[in-house]
C-alpha cells in the first residue's frame, strides 16, 4: 500500500461508522436491548457441575419478566461449560439449549443455544467482576461488527443441591451463539485447527490482537482456537471473534493467572501477542482505535450504577494507558510493531 493510499484510506476510517445492534441484521430480539432481564433458574449445582459429558443436558425452567412486567417461562436444557470456573468456582457457567417451538413469541425467539455467564463465588464484589468482563464485550464493539452480542441479566438463581433450597441474586450475561454470528455475515463458523492465523483476514486479526492488548489478555489462541471463535465470510475471509475475558488485567479477578510462558509479573500487564502483519495495515488499524476512542471510553459511562467513582476512574485509566501507547510512534513502534510474533 503507498503512502498516498494509505492516507486516503486512514482518513476514510474517520468516517466508518460500526452499525448498532438494532442496524445489524438478523440480531434476535434478546440481544437487541440492553436493558437487564429478569430472570430464574433452579438446578442442583453439584450435578451439573460432575456431569462431565458435554451431551448431557438437564431440563430446567427459565422464568423471566416479560413486557408487561409478569412473570413468564420457557423450558430448556442446561449443561455446565468451562473447565476453569467448573472446578474452581461455586457458581457454574452454562450453557442453554432452547427448542423453537418453545421460544415463540418470547425474547428468547431464534435462539437455539446460548451461553449464561455467571458469578465465580457468591460474595458481592464477583458479580462486580462479572460486569467488568461484561464490559469488554462492549468495548469491542466500537472496532468492528464482527463480535458476540450480549445481554446482562438480573438473576434469582436457586440451587437445589441440597437438602434446603439455597437462593442468590446475582448478575449474569447471556451470550449469543456463534452460529448466530457467522449467520449474521452469511458465513459459517470454522472449527478446523488447520488454519494458520496468518490465513486471518489482516484488518480484522489486528483489531482481535490490539483489543486483546487492551485489555491485557493473554488467555486465548487463534491457533489452537482458545477463547476465540473463526468465521468465514466471502470465498476466503476468514474472522477471529473473541469471547471469555475473565483472565484479563481489565476484569482483574483474584483467580486470574499469568502465563508463565510470558516475560509479564502480573496479568495486568500488557504484552502484545498477535502476529506480524503489514506495517501499514497495522499503521490503519491504530488509526481505527484512535478514531474510536470516544466510543470505547463511553461504554464506560453506561455502568455508573454498578461502580464507584474510584473504581470507574480507575477503568479509565486503564484505557488510557493502552491509549498512550497508541499516541506514542517510539512506544507504539516498541511495545506493539517489535513485539509481534513471527511464527
Amino acid at each position: 500500500m503507498n503512502t498516498i493510499r494509505f492516507q486516503l484510506v486512514v482518513v476514510l476510517s474517520c468516517f466508518v461508522l460500526i452499525p448498532s445492534r438494532a442496524q445489524l441484521p438478523d440480531v434476535t430480539p434478546l440481544f437487541q436491548e440492553e436493558k437487564p432481564l429478569a430472570i430464574r433458574l433452579s438446578f442442583s449445582f453439584k450435578e451439573i457441575k460432575k456431569s462431565k459429558n458435554d451431551t448431557i443436558y438437564f431440563p430446567a425452567v427459565l422464568y423471566y419478566k416479560n413486557d408487561q412486567n409478569d412473570w413468564d417461562s420457557v423450558n430448556v436444557s442446561l449443561r455446565a461449560r468451562g473447565d476453569f470456573r467448573r472446578k474452581n468456582c461455586y457458581f457454574p457457567p452454562l450453557r442453554i439449549k432452547l427448542k423453537k417451538t418453545d421460544t415463540k413469541k418470547t425474547p428468547f425467539e431464534g435462539n437455539r443455544s446460548l451461553k449464561l455467564v455467571l458469578p465465580c463465588q457468591t460474595a458481592s464484589s464477583y458479580n462486580k467482576l462479572l460486569i467488568k468482563e461484561y464490559i469488554c464485550y462492549q468495548l469491542y464493539e466500537p472496532t468492528t461488527p464482527y463480535s458476540f452480542n450480549t445481554r446482562l441479566v438480573d438473576l434469582t438463581l436457586s440451587d437445589q443441591g441440597g437438602k434446603q433450597t439455597k437462593t442468590y441474586q446475582v448478575s449474569g450475561f447471556f451470550i449469543e451463539d456463534d452460529n448466530l454470528v457467522a449467520k449474521r455475515f452469511h458465513g459459517k463458523v470454522i472449527d478446523s485447527l488447520d488454519l494458520h492465523p496468518l490465513m486471518l483476514q489482516d484488518t480484522s486479526s489486528i483489531k482481535h490482537d490490539l483489543f486483546q492488548y487492551m485489555i491485557a489478555n493473554t488467555d486465548w489462541s487463534t491457533t489452537f482456537r482458545h477463547n476465540a471463535k473463526v468465521i468465514l465470510v466471502n470465498p476466503k475471509k476468514y474472522i477471529p471473534v473473541p469471547y471469555d475475558f475473565d483472565m484479563s488485567g481489565f476484569v482483574n479477578a483474584p483467580y486470574a493467572t499469568v502465563n508463565e510462558t510470558l516475560a509479564i509479573s502480573s496479568v495486568q500487564e500488557r504484552t502484545f501477542r498477535g502476529f506480524c502483519r503489514n506495517k501499514d495495515v497495522t499503521q490503519f488499524v491504530r488509526r481505527v482505535y484512535v478514531n474510536v476512542k470516544p466510543s470505547i471510553i463511553n461504554v464506560l459511562s453506561r455502568y455508573e450504577d454498578y461502580f464507584n467513582t474510584k473504581e470507574l476512574a480507575g477503568m479509565k485509566k486503564y484505557l488510557e494507558e493502552f491509549y498512550s501507547v497508541l499516541a506514542n510512534d517510539v512506544r507504539f513502534d516498541k511495545e506493539i510493531l517489535q513485539k509481534c510474533r513471527t511464527k
